[in-house]
């Protein structure tokens, strides 16, 4: 197969990937009862070791910072987060996972993983390793295409 053959099949697979990606992120969110958006910005505070402010987690998500707070409000209403004064810094408030909202969370990512886990059991390390190395290169090309969106930039 000639390279942009190859190419113009990657692009199409691609995009058939992103879709199907949001179409399953969709059903999560709608069997937890949440926007798309808060089940995803909720997996990306799971994934960090420290609690943020919402300024961060508008930074971390791409988010506008009244989009964040928002978000912020219906995870905390939800159970899985809590507001909570910085003890270093008292101008700060932090957000906080809340345990039984995580551990219910976690248990739907882990029923739901199994399947997925089998996915890479046919890959060698090398095919891995390249997997890891393509993701990691489309987490920094979405977040750089977000902000040109974000911008205004792309429309015009």
């Amino acid at each position: 197969m000639r390279r942009s053959d190859r190419l113009a099949e990657l692009n199409r697979v691609s995009r058939q990937y992103l879709a199907s990606y949001v179409l399953f992120n969709q059903a999560v969110a709608d069997r937890l009862g949440m926007h798309p958006t808060d089940v995803q910005c909720l997996n990306l505070l799971t994934l960090e070791a420290e609690s943020r402010t919402t300024g961060q987690i508008a930074e971390l998500t791409g988010l506008t910072s009244g989009s964040a707070t928002r978000l912020v409000d219906r995870l905390e209403r939800a159970g899985y987060v809590r507001r909570e004064r910085d003890t270093g810094d008292r101008r700060k408030v932090l957000v906080h996972l809340v345990d039984e909202g995580i551990a219910e969370f976690g248990r739907m990512w882990a029923e739901l993983s199994q399947g997925w886990d089998a996915v890479f059991d046919g890959y060698t390390e090398k095919e891995l390793a390249l997997l890891v190395r393509h993701m990691r290169r489309t987490i920094e090309l979405s977040a750089a295409q977000r902000d040109r969106l974000g911008t205004g930039s792309a429309r015009g």
